[in-house]
């Protein structure tokens, strides 16, 4: 999908900003005022407010989310449809993908592609993601075209064209994306084959883009069918957020979602995973890599956990940033890696924490991977310190304050977490869950998931160079 900038409201950005001196020493003059010590800049950190928000369900099921917020004269819509790759079966995979692209295909009463013209005409930017556990669509849009927004999704949600013409086109145009992005990316295999390593449950072992072969033999049947499935307003989540009155923005909710009927509720999967019994480690040998890359995934708990939160926090202080542990001993001190990164999922289930790392030339891979090692087992043995945990909560606040900014974000935010937690209110708890890790809960996580059995390893090598024909005649 197109990607487009979408403007963004200023909200909160005071709050990273300490009260100037000038204020807090207003009656000492502005001499005085400017020679005062930033007592605030140390002692109080910035607050989040709490959004306010309603919580209402339709008729037919639609769980509707509105947050109003006056700061600018715009709104964000989010769908939220409780289907991804997870929903998935095998020879049938990259549906929920496929779908992503359908939806712009046209409807009952909104022509093919004319969704975007009619979103970009009116001054607003729109797109859809797809993930293992959902798929959502969304736009930002001014106040005083609140009614275009809502009859657009209502109007897709009802009466999509799910035709031969328009599954041919968008398989092809997924097909294409999967080559582009994937197969003929460095590394993009490797991205591929970790989830394959790490999962046994189907539910996520497979990859969301889905096989070529199950695109290709995807039937208008099987398609016809997994939209009415899923793409039922009691399988969604409708989030409005903006410049809006509550009550009327929920009337025309009605007026134009509640005649979408109901359809029976769609059996979820058991995304249980079988218990590991040892490392899993495979080596690529990828021609369109120049350097070797460490790839390494560890199960964790789902999301919206206490230990989920701990190894959030673990991922923060050891490889967010160039002040992070494993920069700061890994590539500045030891000089072993170029760079390295540490990255925590929240899904609905069994969720990974991933280490990504690009050897130094010259360093092996496998000298790397045991320095990563020894970095994780010094956290499980000493902890980790107050600086660190200090820093990680600073970020994971800004973070939450950044996510705030825009009416389109904390839209999907709330749809998002009202369909992986059932709980919204996520969006005003999130970083309290966060703050409240202690350093012994982080040590305890790390000592208690970050071990071999709970792990996959990926190792990605530079392939040989074809060696070339020699010459006829030589």
């Amino acid at each position: 999908m197109r990607i487009h900038r979408s403007p963004g409201l200023l909200l909160a950005l005071a709050l990273l900003v300490p009260l100037a001196p000038a204020q807090s020493a207003k009656s000492k003059g502005k001499a005085a005022a400017a020679a005062a010590p930033p007592a605030a800049m140390s002692t109080k950190p910035a607050t989040i407010p709490p959004l306010k928000y309603t919580d209402t369900k339709l008729a037919n099921g639609l769980r509707v989310i509105i947050a109003e917020d006056h700061t600018a004269p715009v709104y964000g819509i989010a769908v939220s449809y409780n289907v991804g790759g997870r929903n998935e079966r095998p020879g049938r995979t990259g549906f929920a993908h496929l779908f992503e692209h359908m939806m712009f295909q046209g409807s009952e009463k909104v022509g093919k592609g004319e969704h975007f013209i009619l979103i970009e005409n009116n001054g607003g930017g729109m797109n859809g993601t797809t993930n293992e556990d959902r798929t959502n669509y969304f736009e930002i849009l001014p106040k005083n075209q609140l009614e275009l927004g809502l009859f657009l999704e209502a109007d897709r949600m009802k009466s999509l064209n799910v035709n031969q013409a328009n599954l041919d086109n968008q398989r092809n145009a997924v097909q294409e994306e999967r080559r582009l992005g994937i197969d003929n990316q460095p590394y993009g295999k490797s991205y591929l084959e970790i989830d394959n390593l790490a999962y046994d449950n189907f539910s996520y072992k497979h990859s969301v883009i889905g096989e070529m072969r199950d695109l290709d033999h995807a039937s208008l049947d099987d398609v016809r069918d997994f939209f009415r499935i899923y793409y039922a307003p009691n399988n969604a989540v409708l989030a409005l957020v903006g410049d809006l009155d509550t009550q009327k923005t929920l009337e025309l909710v009605n007026k134009y979602f509640g005649s979408i009927p109901a359809q029976p509720a769609a059996a979820q999967p058991d995304l249980t995973e079988p218990e590991h019994y040892g490392e899993r480690r495979t080596t690529i040998h990828d021609p369109l890599a120049r350097l070797p890359m460490i790839l390494m995934a560890y199960h964790i708990p789902a999301g919206n956990t206490p230990d989920n939160y701990a190894l959030q926090m673990f991922a923060s202080i050891m490889g967010t940033g160039r002040s992070s542990r494993l920069y700061q001993h890994l590539v500045k001190e030891k000089q072993l890696a170029t760079q390295i990164s540490l990255q925590t999922d929240s899904r609905i289930g069994p969720s990974l924490l991933y280490v990504t790392a690009i050897p130094r030339p010259g360093v092996k891979p496998e000298d790397l991977e045991k320095a990563i090692y020894d970095e994780i087992a010094l956290v499980q043995k000493e902890g980790v310190s107050a600086a660190e945990l200090d820093k990680a909560r600073t970020l994971a606040r800004r973070a939450q304050i950044q996510a705030r900014q825009s009416s389109l974000t904390t839209a999907r935010r709330l749809a998002d977490y009202a369909v992986y937690f059932n709980d919204p209110s996520l969006i005003n708890t999130m970083y309290d869950k966060l703050a409240a890790v202690t350093a012994e809960q982080i040590k305890a996580a790390a000592a208690k998931y970050l071990v071999p059995t709970e792990r996959a390893v990926v190792i990605t090598l530079p392939a040989p160079k074809p060696q070339a024909e020699p010459a006829a005649g030589q």
